[in-house]
């Protein structure tokens, strides 16, 4: 006698189509704790990579001087009253909250090892930031563009529109600390290919060898090809305006020694404090030389194990 054969029925298939769920879930929650705990893996990176100045974790409360480790703890203090601490990011697990209108400070009397320049000396600034996306943000560096006709050295902003970095990774260095002549502002900057994406984490960071100025985003170098730069034409000796190539930017007169101070989420202007960073950062850290891609990118890809 034959027996029939039972109907198939989907309760596999939906069964392992929830264990997938599971997984993806699981998985996507882990990713989101990453940024709730400090990643000891990346600060061991920074912190014995060759070069490493200052790591900045801020984890502390606000009202507190924010310590970094490495070659001095370069105690930055707050401006414009204080900076607040959210429990999230990828270094420590925290970091600050920048408004739009409050700043970081380290007097040029106590930079110390961060005062890097001279002719062939190199830099690398790398930094975690939440960008609102909102305006031109200044991130870190010693980069006064005012006091005594401008004390430029170097310094890593998010969105310099000027002179075609709408919205990039903007790895500024400067000689003379003035404007570059015969334009009324410094236009001695690298801008990434890609644009900096709003309110998500990203790694951004620029490399000066004393030659070029390179910018990264999330690890990436990406080139431009030579470009007719905004707001050129019409000076002297550049009546039709100048084409240059903004990733990487050629310029090999070397930082100056110009006396700014350090500062995180803005720069002096004529007006005052300006260029100020809006959203999250999570970490920055300097290097005394030019690090090279394969460095940055495991700084980017978190060295998480």
């Amino acid at each position: 006698m034959k027996h029939k054969r039972k109907p198939m029925t989907s309760k596999p298939i939906i069964s392992l189509f929830i264990l997938f769920a599971l997984v993806f879930l699981v998985s996507t929650l882990g990713a989101q704790e990453d940024y709730k705990n400090p990643n000891k893996t990346l600060i061991k990176q920074l912190t014995s990579t060759d070069g490493f100045v200052a790591l900045w974790q801020f984890n502390e409360k606000p009202g507190k001087a924010r310590k970094a480790v490495g070659k001095g703890k370069f105690l930055l203090a707050e401006g414009n009253g204080p900076v607040e601490r959210i429990a999230e990011g990828p270094v420590s697990g925290y970091s600050i909250q920048l408004d739009g209108d409050n700043f970081l400070r380290l007097s040029n009397a106590k930079t110390a090892e961060l005062n890097i320049y001279g002719k062939n000396q190199g830099v690398t600034v790398v930094a975690w930031v939440k960008w609102t996306g909102e305006q031109t943000g200044f991130v870190g560096g010693m980069w006064n563009e005012y006091q005594d006709g401008g004390k430029r050295q170097y310094g890593l902003f998010v969105s310099l529109p000027y002179y075609n970095g709408a919205n990039q990774v903007c790895g500024h260095i400067s000689k003379t600390g003035r404007p570059t002549s015969p334009f009324p502002y410094s236009i001695d900057y690298s801008a990434s290919k890609q644009t900096v994406p709003a309110n998500q984490w990203c790694v951004i960071a620029f490399t000066y060898d004393g030659e070029y100025i390179k910018s990264f985003l999330n690890g990436k170098f990406e080139a431009r090809e030579p470009e007719l730069i905004d707001h050129t034409k019409g000076f002297d000796g550049y009546p039709d305006g100048i084409i240059q190539r903004k990733n990487p930017y050629h310029f090999p007169d070397g930082m100056g020694n110009n006396g700014s101070d350090f500062t995180v989420g803005a720069v002096l202007l004529k007006r005052g404090m300006g260029n100020f960073f809006k959203g999250q950062i999570g970490g920055l850290a300097v290097f005394n030389r030019a690090l090279n891609e394969k460095e940055i990118i495991m700084f980017a890809n978190k060295g998480r194990e």
